[in-house]
């Protein structure tokens, strides 16, 4: 089969299985199975089912820098390219940066990518996920939230980022298909409010922070309102609140 005719038959099949970007989704599992038939029919078929793209070609661009995603750790999504930018912005050149619940280290890696001499580090409670983000050459302590971070940390870092999870519990289940039956759980639970994990990432930000030095995390619905009053209590200021395209609420970012 000529390479036209394969991009036009892949597509089609993951057309029809629901994937939106279906042409780019099938340049990708052709170029990752090599030319093998076998693997990429093995491979369009997993899609199909809904298994994370980035899982089976292994890696996903996220701010322009690839990022090795393993199988069972959460995918880095484009919504939170804004926030790792903005991080960038406000971190200094020779900074200190903490990544809390790292994950696959996508926002750590960018700091790192953008910030090459600046002190760029990450937490992780999960242990696939925290051997992934050493593979995308974080420095990675392992640990419940900010748990083995070094004592060195406190009251000197310039930038912590959080992408913790923040999905009510009763609102997972109106997640797209293949983040419920694919993606783990514990990335995205937050809780009866979604707002368990973000107000001890803000509690623990207010430690690690040192004056005028910025959190900046993510979260969605109407959560900035519940969240804004307990940041004041921790002397947070200069609110931002960042949307989307959309005008969907995707992040806050402040100064301590």
């Amino acid at each position: 089969m000529d390479p036209e005719q394969c991009l036009e038959n892949t597509s089609a099949t993951l057309r029809a299985a629901g994937c939106v970007s279906a042409e780019e989704e099938a340049a990708e599992l052709i170029a990752a199975s090599g030319g093998d038939n076998e693997l990429l029919g093995e491979l369009v078929g997993r899609r199909s089912t809904g298994e994370p793209l980035a899982w089976l070609v292994g890696s996903v661009k996220f701010c322009g820098v690839p990022i090795q995603v393993t199988k069972g750790v959460y995918v880095p999504r484009w919504q939170t390219e804004a926030l790792a930018l903005e991080a960038v912005a406000r971190l200094p050149e020779r900074g200190l940066a903490v990544d809390l619940c790292t994950g696959s280290g996508a926002v750590a890696a960018v700091l790192s990518h953008y910030r090459p001499q600046a002190c760029v580090i990450g937490s992780e409670i999960d242990p696939v996920a925290a051997a992934c983000a050493r593979r995308n050459g974080v420095q990675v302590y392992q640990g419940d939230m900010g748990a083995g971070l070094p004592a060195s940390c406190w009251r000197q870092v310039d930038v912590v980022t959080a992408v913790v999870p923040y999905v009510p519990t009763g609102e997972l289940q109106f997640l797209p298909r293949d983040v419920t039956a694919y993606e783990p759980t514990r990335a995205l639970d937050g809780g009866s409010k979604g707002t368990e994990q973000l107000v001890r990432a803000c509690q623990l930000s207010a430690s690690l922070l040192k004056s005028g030095g910025s959190l900046l995390v993510e979260l969605g619905g109407r959560q900035d309102l519940l969240l804004k009053p307990f940041l004041c209590e921790l002397d947070f200021h200069d609110f931002e609140s960042h949307h989307d395209e959309d005008g969907d609420l995707r992040a806050v970012f402040c100064r301590r």
